[in-house]
């Protein structure tokens, strides 16, 4: 069928048609015939179409639509974060309704947790993941690629600064990252930790919350957010350090590669 309106449609438009045209063509009428105002409600290139198209499943294809249209991605960016499996990464951590409202409105950010994620991948800092680096050099990495990282972090954060020290009590601290998010009014903290985190790395990152919340943040901003970006972490030492009911601190893993096939099952299987 598509041989033979190829040649019907070479024969009356010219030869500037490719056979691979006239199916990807008919593909983007399958999937989207019944959204009439597609053009109007995503403002997407043709390029982004083509790359939607080849996502199998509705839901996770409809996420990615939304959120490049929400957050202008690039192709390039788009790529990326289908790459990362930004989708399974989030719908992981969420429960059926949720999962729901991802593939309905995109990523909504109404609480704390909305906006973390479990792992986050850092592939663009370029080092290998069983390599040795120092937390500087990770922190160093990071910045040199701020632009990418600012994309995995998500909507609505900006970066505010880098080793910001604190005193109190002729006692002097340095927190690693410091972001804020515009969405959730909120500053963000990140603090690198290399290997296993310990008990008394969320320890610390409380108390820099702490402090956040009761000497920096003005009284219209919302409670302040710690994050502890970890190679390996024990879900009991954070679900035992933290108060049940925790909305300020969390840990997460992250890894310098992005995940394969396998790792992406393995993940699925797990929280199941």
């Amino acid at each position: 069928m598509t041989v033979e309106l190829f040649r019907r449609l070479s024969k009356e438009f010219g030869k500037g048609l490719l056979v691979t045209n006239i199916q990807q063509m008919i593909n983007f009428y399958l999937i989207y015939q019944k959204q009439q105002t597609l053009s109007i409600k995503f403002n997407l290139s043709w390029s982004h179409y083509l790359k939607l198209m080849r996502i199998d499943d509705i839901n996770e294809r409809s996420f990615y639509e939304i959120e490049s249209y929400k957050n202008n991605w690039s192709l390039r960016e788009l790529k990326r974060q289908y790459d990362s499996a930004l989708y399974t990464r989030l719908a992981l951590s969420r429960d059926k309704k949720k999962v729901t409202e991802l593939s309905e409105k995109g990523l909504i950010l109404e609480k704390p947790k909305d906006a973390i994620k479990d792992p986050y991948i850092l592939e663009f800092i370029g080092l290998p993941e069983q390599s040795f680096y120092s937390e500087s050099e990770l922190e160093q990495k990071l910045i040199d690629k701020l632009e990418h990282f600012l994309l995995e972090l998500g909507t609505g954060f900006t970066f505010v600064a880098r080793q910001k020290r604190i005193t109190f009590e002729e006692k002097h601290f340095k927190i690693d990252l410091v972001f804020y998010n515009r969405i959730l009014k909120c500053f963000v903290l990140i603090d690198l930790k290399i290997g296993e985190l310990k008990h008394q790395d969320i320890g610390q990152i409380q108390m820099y919350v702490n402090y956040y919340d009761r000497e920096i943040k003005l009284s219209d901003e919302n409670k302040t957010i710690g994050i502890i970006l970890c190679q390996n972490k024990t879900e009991s030492v954070v679900q035992y350090t933290l108060p049940e009911n925790n909305e300020q601190i969390f840990a997460s893993k992250y890894q310098t590669i992005l995940p394969s096939k396998e790792d992406l099952k393995q993940l699925i299987e797990n929280k199941e």
